[in-house]
């Protein structure tokens, strides 16, 4: 399943860049984990593993979660970017050894967003909150089950 047009185009104003600034900057980020990572990397970067990063991707976490507690849009911002800083990397050390890349996570998540979402991207007419929350466990369960 493929999202309108129309939607990029809303999704691109609500987040305050065009989806070429994003792809750019979000290439830039992904390089310069792999550069971290690479033979004349640093070295920090080169020797974590998906398990050393556990204790960091908690405290990034909490620090995010603090942020949004008190309100700190600016700190808000800098933990989101630790945090995607955190998720790339793990990525990045999963895809070294095949076990998936970050275009799978966000190919992933994106599919899942959509079909846990068919009142928005199949059709389907808009219920109630209660109604829309049971249809999403119902999918929730329904992907756990093919799992």
């Amino acid at each position: 399943m493929t999202i309108p047009t129309t939607n990029y185009t809303i999704i691109t104003i609500a987040i305050g860049a065009t989806m070429s600034d994003l792809n750019k900057k979000f290439s830039k980020l992904t390089e310069t984990v792999m550069e971290l990572r690479s033979e004349h990397g640093c070295p920090w970067d080169k020797r974590q593993t998906t398990t050393s990063l556990v204790k960091y991707l908690k405290s990034e976490f909490e620090e995010l979660l603090a942020a949004i507690e008190n309100n700190d849009s600016e700190n808000l911002c800098e933990e989101l970017g630790d945090l995607l800083f955190l998720i790339v990397m793990t990525s990045e050390i999963n895809s070294e050894t095949g076990t998936f890349n970050i275009g799978e996570v966000i190919e992933g998540v994106t599919q899942k967003l959509i079909r846990r979402h068919p009142h928005v991207f199949a059709g389907k007419t808009i219920m109630s909150e209660h109604e829309l929350r049971e249809q999403w466990e119902r999918i929730k369960a329904e992907e756990k089950s093919k799992n």
